[in-house]
């Protein structure tokens, strides 16, 4: 088994809003085999408290605006580490230093990778 179509569109939506508003490091594991309740993890880092809470709006936005509902939201309180809830897709969203902190990437690194986009369309039509 592997991850829904539907949630690697997801996760390809909100890797885009993220990179939107600077978003870094982004990673996103294939979860699907290991985990029941989601197909997909994504993994987004800010520098600063603002700049998590930017992202994690941008990605609310973003999926909104495709119809997606987050069922839960946790963590916004002080923005150092944002989880979103979309059933399929969970998205982590750290400031840097929490991030390195607690290393997801080492819990999920034998899970498959999906491909994202590094930089945003508007960048690479610039290039």
């Amino acid at each position: 088994m592997s991850a829904t179509e539907h949630a690697v569109e997801m996760t390809r939506v909100a890797a885009e809003a993220a990179l939107g508003k600077l978003g870094e490091g982004l990673v996103a594991f294939d979860v699907s085999e290991q985990l029941a309740i989601a197909d997909v993890f994504l993994i987004v880092s800010g520098h600063n408290e603002r700049q998590v809470g930017a992202i994690v709006d941008a990605i609310q936005d973003a999926l909104i605006d495709r119809g997606e509902k987050v069922l839960r939201r946790e963590g916004q309180g002080g923005n150092h580490w944002v989880l979103l809830d979309y059933g399929d897709l969970v998205v982590h969203v750290f400031r840097t230093d929490d991030r390195a902190n607690y290393a997801l990437e080492r819990l999920w690194r034998d899970c498959p990778e999906i491909p994202l986009p590094q930089e945003t369309p508007t960048a690479r039509e610039q290039n």
